[in-house]
């Protein structure tokens, strides 16, 4: 079969390789989709942990093909996505139930052969069941969303809260619409682009600000502003430096930020400690998908979070290095890897 493997930091490249055999208690999945994720250029790059030589592709979907020894819950012909995260269950932090912080975390896609491929295997404990008439597109949003889902979980987000995005991409606007889900009555995105402002709208937002148009914080928390005094919740979507030193500063005296985006390892931002503690503002961070995979997966199968406007274009197998060498061509939101080219 065809993979797009990472032979080393810098190295990308596809390649013929052997179609995976299921192992006891393994599906293997013939992907019809996988996402391409800004931590796939943060690993090509060298500024996220990975183990190569690796086929990258973490946020997949598609058909089960076979089932390994001892497999009960699923069969050949269903639809499924894959929890990429592989927990050891024995660790100290494992056993406190806080599995996203394994100390022995393996993720398919990072650390063994994962989803830009014709075929990947998975253990069943990762596997969640999707509707057979489901768009087979959408299935590759259900770990995005759940990673988003985690955030919300830990804001604390309530009915009647407010909140502030900071990012128009994929996080950004799948934030909006949990956010909104979950009772918030005002939501503002920013983000540079007009057109995910306009989307974010149409998918929720009450407002949207463009940052070039002047210092964002007082456009937002001054007394004339959008939320004055700030957002009950802002979530940091964007990883940039900026955003990031914006995120507390939005936060509204008791309020809470909350880090989704993804930084290079290593790089640095300023804060102030005195302003977190005299406006008592928590600022939190928020590691992948813990027990939220199968949610993320109902509500892409309910239909409640829109994903088909995300889609900015899809790609083959062959395409996908390139995809991943450069920078997202300027108001992509998400790029979709089909490796039928169907």
């Amino acid at each position: 079969m065809k993979a797009v493997r990472l032979e080393a930091t810098g190295k990308l490249q596809l390649r013929e390789v052997e179609k995976p055999v299921p192992g006891p208690g393994e599906l293997l999945v013939r992907v019809e989709a996988c996402g391409i994720c800004g931590t796939d250029r943060h690993i090509y790059h060298g500024e996220f942990p990975a183990k190569a030589p690796v086929t990258l592709g973490h946020e997949f979907a598609g058909i089960v093909e076979a089932v390994g020894a001892g497999v009960t819950g699923f069969r050949s012909g269903m639809r499924v996505t894959g929890d990429p995260n592989i927990s050891c269950g024995g660790c100290e932090e494992c056993r406190r139930g806080r599995v996203n912080l394994c100390r022995n975390l393996q993720a398919i896609g990072i650390h063994r052969d994962g989803g830009f491929a014709d075929y990947v295997c998975m253990p069943e404990s990762q596997a969640f069941a999707l509707p057979a008439d489901l768009n087979p597109l959408h299935g590759a949003f259900c770990e995005p969303l759940a990673c988003c889902i985690h955030g919300v979980d830990l804001a604390g987000l309530r009915a009647g809260f407010s909140a502030i995005v900071l990012g128009g991409g994929v996080i950004g606007l799948l934030t909006v619409q949990l956010a909104r889900l979950a009772g918030a009555t005002r939501v503002v995105l920013v983000t540079r682009s007009a057109e995910k402002r306009r989307l974010a709208e149409s998918l929720g937002a009450t407002a949207t600000v463009d940052p070039s148009g002047g210092d964002v914080v007082s456009r937002i928390i001054a007394e004339d502003g959008l939320l004055p005094g700030g957002a009950d919740v802002v979530f940091e979507c964007a990883g940039v430096p900026e955003t990031m030193q914006q995120a507390p500063r939005l936060a509204r005296r008791g309020g809470t930020a909350v880090i989704l985006g993804v930084m290079a390892q290593g790089a640095k931002i300023e804060i102030e400690p005195f302003d977190l503690l005299f406006r008592e503002v928590a600022l939190i961070s928020s590691f992948v998908n813990p027990f939220t995979h199968g949610r993320a997966a109902d509500l892409i199968a309910s239909g409640r979070i829109k994903v088909e406007p995300l889609i900015s274009r899809r790609i083959g197998l062959a395409e996908t290095p390139e995809a991943i060498v450069n920078p997202a061509r300027g108001g992509e939101i998400r790029v979709l890897v089909v490796p039928d080219g169907k």
